[in-house]
């Protein structure tokens, strides 16, 4: 029988197939190329899948940014920068620019000196990865460049270069 495939999902294509599994949908849909049966993953077909569920849903599929750290100029301990939000992602942006001159007092939201005792070494090997909690910089919570972590009222290289290059 034949479906029609604007209103299936690929989840809902292989149930109507009977071939249900562990979301393993993208093997069990298979596309002509060239007269050949050819599973969807090996296809060029798969880059272009913009399916709503591929994208972010809820907190567990949202945009990852791990925890990152900055040494304070005046005392040298290294400050733990969570980059949750645009607006936590933009403090650790400019004290990433002003490095050099960079103090604990600097931070607007936390109230934190120099006295302050320093995050100890077996807490900040914990950056908050959903991967693994020890990760030191997987694909999933390593980003180069995104609209919560790149501004455009920024003059900087790195931001200037991804707005320039980014898709609308």
């Amino acid at each position: 029988p034949s479906i029609n495939a604007e209103q299936y999902r690929p989840h809902d294509f292989e149930k109507h197939a009977r071939r249900q599994g562990n979301s393993k949908w993208k093997s069990h849909i298979w596309v002509a190329v060239d007269g050949k049966k050819v599973a969807m993953w090996r296809t060029e077909l798969f880059k272009y899948y913009k399916h709503a569920a591929n994208g972010a849903s809820g907190t567990v599929r949202r945009q990852f940014h791990r925890d990152e750290f900055i040494p304070c100029s005046g005392c040298g301990k290294q400050r733990r920068f969570r980059l949750r939000t645009k607006q936590l992602c933009r403090v650790y942006h400019d004290a990433l620019l002003a490095k050099s001159t960079w103090k604990c007092a600097d931070r607007p939201y936390d109230r934190i000196t120099c006295g302050d005792p320093e995050e100890r070494g077996s807490r900040k090997k914990y950056r908050g990865c959903p991967r693994a909690s020890y990760c030191r910089g997987c694909t999933i919570c390593s980003c180069v460049g995104c609209l919560i972590c790149r501004f455009v009222d920024c003059g900087c290289r790195n931001c200037t270069d991804f707005m320039e290059n980014a898709n609308p």
